[in-house]
């Protein structure tokens, strides 16, 4: 591998400006993949993480679409707003030290999916009633969280929970379109770790089912604690948040 390669691929992972979050941020982007491919092929067809398709199924339920509700929208809707003003609380208190910031943010998530993963175990309904509404609620939380703590760390391309703009920057700011083509790795990377997720959900879920999944995602972000814990006292200059 040539110095300049390397040094790209390091970028994909880490760089000066943000040290290490583009990859724990990546982590979190395969747990966003799991969560909403278990929202929509298990918990009645709704997002948890995605809002702009949250927002479009709550029209298709509003005009009497087969399979959406209304009740289902509004509940991760209202969850993931709740989630982001807590997160946003979070960023205000801890952003000073970005680090810090997704370590706690992180923490939160374990407890909200740990909190899901019981719930799947309980006998409650398993006909679209009390399990479903719980199990939204709580992830829809946890992806307010993690999406205004990414919005607070400002890693470009790195968002966890959408894709829209950065695959509009990844077309419109190419070479062809007349542009410098910035951090083409990073966004097809982003990209295909949302794949990845949504591909390991979807298989996972069929396989083993709902807790499966949830464990699976919970280990994750166990994982992912642990790397930002260690990181959670960096004095280094990417630490340093606004």
């Amino acid at each position: 591998m040539s110095t300049a390669s390397g040094a790209s691929a390091v970028h994909l992972w880490r760089d000066e400006r943000h040290g290490p979050l583009p990859a724990l941020l990546l982590l979190l982007t395969i747990v966003t993949g799991l969560v909403d491919a278990l929202s929509y092929l298990k918990l009645g067809h709704v997002f948890v993480a995605n809002m702009t398709g949250n927002v479009v199924f709550l029209g298709f339920a509003v005009a009497d679409a087969k399979d959406f509700s209304i009740a289902a929208s509004l509940a991760a809707t209202a969850a993931f707003l709740a989630g982001a003003l807590a997160g946003g609380r979070l960023g205000a208190h801890a952003g000073q030290h970005r680090g810090r910031l997704l370590a706690i943010a992180t923490y939160v998530e374990i407890a909200l999916v740990g909190a899901a993963l019981v719930a799947s175990t309980l006998p409650l309904d398993r006909g679209g009633g009390a399990e479903t509404y719980v199990l939204i609620v709580l992830l829809a939380l946890a992806m307010g969280v993690q999406n205004a703590t990414a919005r607070r760390l400002g890693v470009p391309d790195l968002t966890t929970t959408v894709l829209t703009l950065t695959l509009t920057g990844l077309a419109a700011d190419s070479a062809l379109a007349g542009g410098r083509s910035p951090r083409p790795g990073r966004r097809l990377l982003a990209t295909f770790t949302m794949f990845l997720g949504a591909a390991i959900g979807a298989t996972v879920i069929f396989q083993f089912g709902v807790s499966a999944l949830l464990a699976l995602t919970f280990v994750l972000l166990v994982a992912s604690g642990v790397c930002a814990y260690r990181v959670s006292s960096s004095s280094e200059a990417w630490s340093v948040g606004t």
